[in-house]
């Protein structure tokens, strides 16, 4: 006959399921398996738990407490993935507080989640688009796109960001609604352009400036964080979020590549602007800010923390692409180098400020993520251009491992828990 739990049981059962709270919270708002790890860790520490457990996957988490003889396993599952630095940075902070206060009972400790949980995002809907659209305009920028083609990608992206949040809010199929988001970007991008030639405010060649207009699909975060947990040895959790990043980026392509046939149009590569070196550079340096800001404002970062992730990428950026423009770097070099110096400015800064380091270092490689050359690759692979498609792709595959190396030999400089293997 099975028997009732005791007394030191019935208090396992609470703790681990407070410690469980926790990581389903820290996965669901996007991080790493590494950092959901570390952070129950603590907390199963401050409840006076003896030893925890955990395997963590892109959507599962499987735990197990140990508490004196008594042991207790669970699994919990997280269906609707995203990223929200905010609660990140929340969660991260509770761990700290409830380590330095150890131990802690679980009630306080499940008054502080339900407070996490219950928080709202930081920007309603309007707010969420504006910061997409300003992201995508730089991007746009950065990309050799003129004044009608950043104006072009900010209409695009912002209402295409602003249909992405209301779908996933009310729990439509991510990948379904990647889809729309990115034919509404280059739908409303080519409207836009097209009632510019209708009024006679601009003339020539503007459409190549579209795949621009749905850059803020790219699912940088995952494609971060996923490289870096394979850089922790955390293979399940790595290759699962690497492929759904993949799927993401697929869904926006080929219905960017859609659109693309539909209308009749190439995504090729707009002229190099004929600009003052000098001119570009300041302006190449205040677009890479402006750009990693509405990253990192979409995200759901407080200001403060979008403005540090902001300030850490503006140089090492700029310095990737002159590096590549006017000494010939390979692009895959010049990407490693600013990813690394992304990484030890955020390690410096980051715990000064008492914010996650994740929260800044990956809003500023998102910028960097070779999105245009990746499109072009899914755009010539179906119309089967193999040769374009292959020389477009193999390019943006090494750009992305180029930044994941980067970030992670940063890493491993600056934290021993990377550097050493325990």
């Amino acid at each position: 006959m099975p028997t009732e739990p005791d007394d030191d049981e019935l208090e396992l059962i609470r703790r681990s399921g407070a410690v469980l709270r926790v990581g389903r919270l820290s996965l669901a708002s996007g991080t790493g398996s590494y950092r959901v790890k570390a952070s129950m860790a603590r907390v199963a520490a401050a409840l006076g738990i003896d030893r925890h457990q955990a395997h963590v996957t892109l959507t599962e988490i499987t735990t197990t407490s140990h508490r004196g003889r008594s042991f207790r396993t669970e699994v919990t599952e997280v269906r609707a993935v995203g990223v929200n630095t905010d609660r990140l940075a929340e969660l991260e902070l509770l761990a700290q507080r409830v380590e330095a206060r150890a131990p802690v009972t679980v009630d306080e400790l499940t008054t502080e989640i339900d407070r996490i949980t219950a928080k709202p995002p930081l920007y309603p809907v309007a707010l969420n688009a504006l910061w997409a659209a300003v992201a995508c305009a730089a991007f746009a920028f950065l990309n050799n796109g003129g004044a009608i083609e950043v104006l072009g990608a900010f209409v695009g992206a912002g209402l295409g960001q602003a249909l992405r949040r209301v779908m996933l809010h009310r729990g439509f199929n991510q990948f379904g609604v990647t889809m729309l988001a990115a034919t509404l970007a280059s739908l409303s991008y080519l409207g836009f352009v097209q009632a510019l030639h209708a009024v006679g405010l601009t003339g020539g060649v503007h459409e190549a400036g579209y795949v621009a207009a749905a850059l803020f699909l790219v699912p940088g975060f995952p494609l971060a964080t996923g490289a870096l947990d394979l850089a922790k040895l955390d293979f399940s959790a790595g290759v699962a979020r690497l492929t759904w990043a993949l799927m993401i980026f697929v869904s926006a392509a080929f219905a960017v590549w859609a659109v693309s046939i539909v209308v009749g149009l190439s995504p090729d590569p707009p002229l190099a602007l004929a600009l003052d070196p000098a001119a570009m550079t300041l302006l190449r340096l205040l677009a890479s800010f402006v750009g990693v800001l509405g990253f990192a404002l979409m995200f759901n970062s407080p200001w403060r923390m979008a403005l540090v992730a902001a300030g850490v990428a503006t140089l090492p950026n700029v310095l990737r692409i002159e590096a590549v423009a006017r000494f010939d770097w390979p692009p895959q070099a010049a990407a490693a180098v600013a990813a690394f110096l992304v990484g030890l400015l955020a390690a410096w800064i980051a715990p000064r400020l008492n914010i996650p380091r994740i929260t800044v270092y990956v809003p500023a490689v998102t910028i960097m993520v070779p999105g245009v050359p990746a499109y072009r690759a899914v755009y010539y692979l179906s119309n089967g251009e193999v040769s374009e498609a292959l020389t477009y792709g193999v390019s943006a595959a090494l750009v992305v491992t180029a930044l994941a190396v980067g970030l992670a030999v940063a890493r491993m400089c600056t934290d021993r828990e990377w550097g050493f293997e325990h």
